[in-house]
């Protein structure tokens, strides 16, 4: 009877670790990104633009291609992609389909814009669709799955592991973020105070001046 009642017991609290695991994954899941798919449509004059705060050291890969119903006669896009310091990522003119990759290098806003060729679409609007994809869902996982010979309950540990050294590093960016805010805030809250004060002296200066003035004015006409 013990010996049965020692496997329920441990039967239950494995059932609770698998419970508990993937409640765990869910909320993995719904607070880390995997990943961002974009329609865009991008009209006959202008430049339609998609952009995301990434922090740096983060891997970006992302993939755009023309979606038209005529495919023997597809319109061609001019593509830009500026770092958050105006550095050029990315530049490619009259192309159908395409992709970029690369490793941040500050925090920021990171911007991909797309124009239309208007002499190959003429005045219609161009639909594109672009599938943007950040730090977890950038890495290649097929690949270090043979290369670690890893699979199954292992690579989804991996995953998950991955996706806590993510959810941490945001953390952190948000709270150096924060802090870096409350700083500013600080500094102008003082710079405020100190002008104000500054302010209120010269206004009290000049009233005392003018009076000077007024007097000796009235004394000299012997109005007073």
């Amino acid at each position: 009877m013990n010996t049965m009642g020692k496997s329920v017991s441990s039967m239950k609290m494995a059932a609770k670790k698998m419970q508990h695991g993937l409640l765990t994954a869910l909320l993995l899941l719904i607070i880390v990104p995997v990943g961002e798919g974009v329609w865009l449509d991008v009209p006959t004059t202008g430049t339609k633009c998609v952009s995301e705060e990434i922090q740096s050291n983060v891997v970006v890969l992302a993939d755009y291609i023309i979606i038209s119903e005529d495919d023997s006669l597809l319109p061609t896009i001019s593509v830009k992609v500026t770092s958050p310091y105006g550095k050029n990522l990315h530049h490619m003119e009259n192309v159908t389909v395409g992709e970029f990759a690369f490793t941040t290098q500050e925090s920021g806003n990171y911007m991909a814009c797309f124009t239309a060729d208007t002499k190959s679409h003429g005045n219609k609007n161009v639909s594109i669709s672009v599938d943007w994809k950040t730090g977890i869902a950038a890495k290649d996982w097929k690949n270090i799955a043979k290369k670690e010979k890893i699979e199954g309950v292992e690579l989804e540990i991996r995953k998950l592991e991955a996706s806590v050294e993510a959810i941490h590093e945001n953390l952190v960016y948000i709270r150096n973020k924060e802090a870096d805010m409350r700083t500013v805030s600080e500094k102008t809250n003082s710079r405020v105070a100190w002008f104000s004060t500054m302010s209120m002296g010269i206004c009290i200066a000049v009233s005392g001046i003018q009076v000077v003035y007024l007097k000796q004015y009235f004394q000299k006409k012997k109005l007073i």
